[in-house]
């Protein structure tokens, strides 16, 4: 993890120089050694006329075990001063918005009159492509996934999940909730589906090329109840309604948006469509909030780890250090 290097408590390194205050101002520690008991001590001490004394031994330090020492205590200092790599600050989106998109799939969104690159393509695989763009800039809403033509169907509840809802919308294809336009069951499922949601601020955005077809739930009765329920409603009509293939229905698709305090666009093209896009992402922005907390990578196990792998050193010195002596005086005997 990339970041700053900072120093937890700072205060700790005030305690680097407490083992010289311990050695000033406390006495050495004197060691007991062995002796040679003699028997007839008393004796000795009368006829030396020596008055006898309390002895002990003060053990030195060499110069590598001093040095060890010294940077073993700077070891513990660092890792109680808790040093750490503190990251940026993390943006954190927040989650206050329901965000459904309800896409007409009926059999008249396979008109192939829409221009993308060189080539004439349907209507429904442009709109699906920028689809696929603003699906992943609504990061932090809960997004949902409406297909209707003769139907309404459900493709993807409320999710923070937009990979799967633009997974599943990559899955859908014109002619799979039947080959009329009903705007008003998309309306009417929709209202049910934000029923079953806590978030108080509820958005829908409806795309269609056609007319309801005028049977059930009537588009402008589904909106008002939407309207009653807080729901907000952008519709979009996708194609140019002066042309011969043109059959959309601004009228109503402009009295839903008045109706729930939304906007109606035309797209006729895919230009005029990511405009529309971007307009409702104007809208409706993404909200942030910072994080309280910074993302940390603490770093005491190293000076603590290089303080204990010290410590063995100094052992293993000192052990080495008295085999040789032994070995020395061995000798020396044999000698």
């Amino acid at each position: 993890m990339e970041g700053n290097f900072e120093i937890g408590y700072l205060w700790a390194f005030a305690l680097l120089p407490l083992p010289l205050l311990v050695y000033w101002l406390f006495p050495r520690l004197r060691m007991k050694s062995a002796s040679l008991t003699l028997p007839t001590y008393a004796v000795v001490v009368e006829e030396t006329k020596q008055k006898p004394r309390v002895g002990a031994l003060v053990k030195k330090r060499g110069f590598v075990s001093w040095v060890l020492v010294i940077l073993i205590w700077v070891c513990l200092v660092a890792a109680l001063s808790s040093p750490r790599l503190v990251g940026e600050p993390e943006m954190k989106v927040k989650t206050s918005r329901s965000f459904l998109i309800a896409a007409d799939i009926s059999f008249s969104m396979a008109t192939p009159d829409w221009q993308v690159g060189d080539k004439k393509v349907r209507r429904w695989d442009a709109v699906k492509s920028l689809l696929h763009d603003f699906i992943p800039k609504r990061k932090g809403d809960r997004m949902g996934l409406i297909f209707f033509g003769s139907s309404a169907y459900i493709q993807a509840p409320f999710t923070p999940d937009l990979s799967t809802v633009d997974q599943l919308l990559e899955e859908a294809d014109v002619g799979m909730a039947g080959q009329m336009t009903h705007i008003g069951k998309a309306i009417a499922l929709g209202r049910k589906l934000f029923d079953k949601d806590t978030i108080p601020e509820k958005v829908m955005l409806l795309l269609t090329d056609g007319v309801d077809a005028g049977d059930d739930v009537l588009p402008l009765d589904a909106a008002d109840l939407a309207a009653q329920d807080s729901v907000i409603i952008y519709t979009i009509g996708i194609g140019d309604p002066q042309t011969k293939k043109g059959d959309l229905d601004e009228k109503t698709l402009q009295e839903i948006a008045d109706m729930t305090g939304g906007k109606y666009f035309l797209a006729m093209d895919t230009h005029s469509l990511e405009q529309v896009y971007e307009e409702i992402n104007r809208l409706e922005p993404i909200e942030y909030e910072e994080m309280t907390n910074k993302p940390l990578k603490l770093l005491y196990p190293y000076p603590l780890g290089l303080a204990l792998a010290l410590m063995l050193l100094e052992m293993l010195i000192g052990v080495i250090s008295l085999a040789l002596r032994r070995l020395k005086k061995e000798g020396g005997a044999n000698g």
